[in-house]
């Protein structure tokens, strides 16, 4: 049945030459090393190889003997570990094809060697500058930032994120391009004409800045071109973490083991990295009570985002300034607001705001005590349809959210909780955390990765863990602030008396208190010490960084010494 063209008797070499490239001359695949292809190693680690060298020939920054060999060395020392692993990986499995003792052991220890000793165990190079190699789990914003920074940096890392894909510096221009300035925020009563328009003007003056609408899938896309692609390790989800002996180790779903300096949880309100060292930390008796407390929430929300519309039938959204509308509901505990982006698409938030606390632990108890889920595949469906009728303040005052529902694709649609919590406990060992908020882990980022590119060479557990400890020390002020400010305004919205004086307070604030109160918001704005200095474009300096400034003195020094 075969054509005789298509059989073939070959050699299964198997060996890694540790010469792969010399001037302007690098090697690929069999020519710098050879494995077994019944091991399926080969063909896979050649195209991998191909995909390495592809990048960094891309990325050469001009066409010198110099730099093309520098390149060649980074393809070297990224690939070889990998390889070697690979080699070794391969060994092993082609003894149990074996014949005679050997291969008869080799299937018999196959056969009932536990999971985890096949593990591969993945170690970061750091190009043995000393720099740490850092594990970052998350490919959220904070993650994406931090992993960005470090990029900036040379530090040595690695992003590991459990979802398939991350759903749809030197940015500023594309930022700021992609944005839409929303300087207002217009509230009403369901029905009623606006109660009051809160003006974010004045931080325009104090920072010279713009608050700006971004759709955040296209913020994600601005981000993750900061990062190498072969750097972001999707579907890997955290089964455990290690840290001991001086290295941190992370082990996935896929029986993978990836060996770092530093680990640094990114993974969102429910971290694994979070819940990991938590448990050891309670175990051993050092974890505050308030940090074993589940994770609270006041409110649910609906979010999604409309497919690019004609705008004519929103006026409100032809402006050059615009605002987000806020509805508050009259007789249903809800508050709906809507806002559009520079790509004319309107992005809307439904909040069910519930008559008390409850925790994702509560729900989930209270779907296996019944047949119901909140957070099934058909809630946000079920929210869609009961909050349907809930009437726009804005266009032709005859349109519904219904109408903003039917332009929405629905996998653009999810319903998600409004968790606000403060933890107290942000690092332990060799592990640190990053909020959860966009902007606060942002700067929870810029601060990381400012201490982490002024640690000493081959810096030891002793002094990372003084490093963490003042990264959590400049930025739980700010964080703190940040949620009691988040409580206050949320409670305007809140029903009943609370809310009623909420309002009554904040409709009657004196202007001078309420530019304070906006002045002490925009105080923290945190920079990176090894990039360029952001100049200060408004009236007010922002608080002093102390990561910031001991990542720059620590860049002063190093180009003062390239310099000699």
């Amino acid at each position: 049945m075969t054509p005789k063209d298509r059989i073939f008797k070959v050699m299964s070499e198997e060996k890694v030459f540790q010469t792969w490239y010399s001037g302007r001359t690098a090697l690929l695949d069999d020519a710098c090393h050879k494995l077994n292809p019944s091991g399926a190693h080969g063909a896979v680690t050649a195209m991998h190889d191909a995909l390495a060298l592809a990048n960094l020939v891309y990325a050469l920054p001009k066409n010198s003997a110099a730099a093309i060999e520098e390149a060649f060395s980074e393809y070297y020392i990224e690939r070889i570990g990998p390889v070697t692993a690979s080699f070794n990986a391969s060994k092993p499995l082609s003894m149990v094809t074996g014949r005679g003792i050997i291969g008869k052991i080799a299937l018999f220890l196959r056969k009932y060697t536990p999971l985890f000793i096949w593990d591969t165990v993945i170690h970061l190079n750091n190009n043995g500058n000393g720099k740490p190699r850092v594990l970052i789990v998350g490919a959220g914003l904070g993650g994406l930032m931090l992993g960005a920074l470090l990029e900036k940096a040379g530090i040595s890392y690695a992003i590991f994120e459990r979802t398939a894909e991350v759903k749809p510096l030197g940015i500023e221009e594309e930022f700021i391009a992609m944005g839409r300035p929303t300087p207002k925020i217009t509230v009403n009563r369901e029905g009623g004409p606006p109660l009051y328009v809160v003006s974010s003007l004045p931080q325009v003056k104090y920072t010279g800045y713009y608050s700006y609408i971004v759709s955040r899938p296209l913020f994600y896309d601005l981000l993750m071109k900061q990062v190498p692609v072969h750097k972001i390790h999707f579907n890997k989800r955290v089964l455990t973490i290690s840290d001991k002996e001086d290295q941190v180790k992370i082990q996935t779903s896929d029986n993978c083991v990836y060996e770092g300096d530093i680990l640094v949880g990114a993974d969102g309100a429910y971290s694994a990295v979070r819940q990991r060292m938590y448990e050891t930390l309670k175990q051993e008796g050092r974890l505050p009570k308030s940090d074993q407390e589940d994770l609270p929430f006041h409110s649910t929300c609906l979010v999604g985002q409309t497919e690019p519309i004609d705008l004519k039938d929103f006026p409100e959204f032809q402006e050059p300034l615009c605002s987000f509308y806020n509805t508050m509901g009259k007789d249903s505990p809800h508050t709906w607001v809507v806002f559009a982006t520079a790509q004319k698409t309107l992005c809307y938030m439904v909040i069910h705001h519930l008559d008390k606390a409850s925790s994702k632990a509560a729900e989930e108890h209270r779907f296996r005590e019944s047949e119901n889920s909140q957070w099934g595949p058909h809630a946000a469906q079920a929210m869609v349809e009961e909050t349907r009728h809930f009437p726009l303040a804005i266009g032709t005052k005859k349109m519904t959210m219904g109408d903003l529902y039917d332009l929405t694709p629905k996998d653009r649609i999810s319903k998600v909780m409004l968790e606000e919590k403060v933890f107290q406990t942000w690092h332990s060992g060799r592990i640190a955390l990053l909020g959860d908020g966009a902007i606060t882990a942002m700067h929870d980022s810029i601060a990381l990765a400012n201490l982490i590119y002024a640690l000493a060479p081959n810096a030891t557990t002793a002094e990372i863990e003084k490093s963490l400890e003042e990264y959590r020390n400049e930025r739980i002020v700010p964080v703190t602030e940040s949620y009691n400010t988040s409580k206050s305004f949320s409670k305007i919205m809140e029903r009943g008396i609370v809310g009623m004086i909420s309002l009554c307070l904040f409709k009657n604030i004196p202007l001078w208190l309420l530019n304070m109160i906006y002045k002490r918001q925009i105080l923290s704005r945190p920079q990176c010490g090894f990039l360029e200095e952001v100049p200060l474009k408004g009236s007010v300096k922002a608080l002093r960084s102390p990561s910031t400034e001991k990542a720059r003195a620590v860049y002063k020094k190093r180009m003062a010494a390239v310099s000699i």
